[in-house]
């Protein structure tokens, strides 16, 4: 019998119980730094040392993480499910968790790219690049991270799993970057819908959601066994 499909959305929650916190804190900043600085083709344009070191400083302290019982459970689901992880998230985190199909948003942190060709994109072993790391084609090396202001390349092709899902968990995410939070905006109408975030979302539209107002990992615990209880493995 075909699995049902279902497709995993996660934001910083899921990973902030890794020790992982959301860049952004609650006076806006990002790690101190403004976001224009930092996260910005500008930011890049003005101070490159700056950019640099701020990334560095995120995969050194990436590189000591360890998945967490959320991100475990998404990869049990597929035991029982079609699964495909959507993150906004650019730890690979789901990736030591052995998630077999992930689709990285908003790029991946331990990856660099050239930044004369986006498409030129290559793995980093370790957790620093710096100024003078060059790209084969000569130009510098930058994270391969999508800033504010540009193109998230992989929407389209999340658009299109979200699309004919038949149950969607969302987990860890307020729902309020966008354009990633209008996937929900794209599940069919039968589709089931598990919010996991311990704080009020707000999700668009008339939509009934199953909202368990948990961390991740317990939250996650939750959905599966509901799944389970109500034979939605079938």
């Amino acid at each position: 019998m075909k699995k049902l499909k279902l497709v995993v959305l996660s934001g910083a929650g899921i990973s902030a119980e890794s020790g992982l916190a959301t860049f952004r804190g609650s006076d806006g900043l990002w790690e101190g730094h403004r976001v224009e600085d930092v996260a910005t083709p500008e930011g890049w344009r003005k101070n490159r040392e700056l950019v640099l070191e701020f990334y560095n400083q995120r995969r050194k302290q990436a590189i000591e993480a360890k998945p967490n019982r959320a991100h475990l459970l998404v990869k049990e689901l597929e035991k029982d499910f079609e699964v495909v992880v959507i993150t906004q998230n650019v730890d690979h985190l789901h990736e030591l968790a052995k998630s077999k199909k992930i689709i990285h948003l908003h790029g991946q942190l331990f990856q660099s790219r050239s930044t004369k060709n986006p498409d030129a994109i290559f793995e980093m072993s370790g957790w620093e690049l710096k100024v003078g790391d060059l790209a084969p084609d000569g130009s510098q090396l930058r994270p391969n991270i999508v800033w504010f202001g540009e193109a998230v390349p992989m929407m389209d092709v999340a658009v299109e799993e979200v699309s004919n899902a038949d149950i969607l968990i969302v987990i860890g995410t307020s729902l309020q970057v966008y354009p990633a939070a209008s996937l929900v905006d794209y599940v069919p109408g039968s589709c089931k819908i598990f919010l996991v975030d311990p704080g009020a979302v707000q999700v668009s539209g008339s939509r009934k959601v199953i909202h368990i107002q948990q961390p991740a990992t317990l939250g996650m615990e939750i959905v599966l066994k509901t799944l389970r209880e109500k034979g939605d493995t079938d």
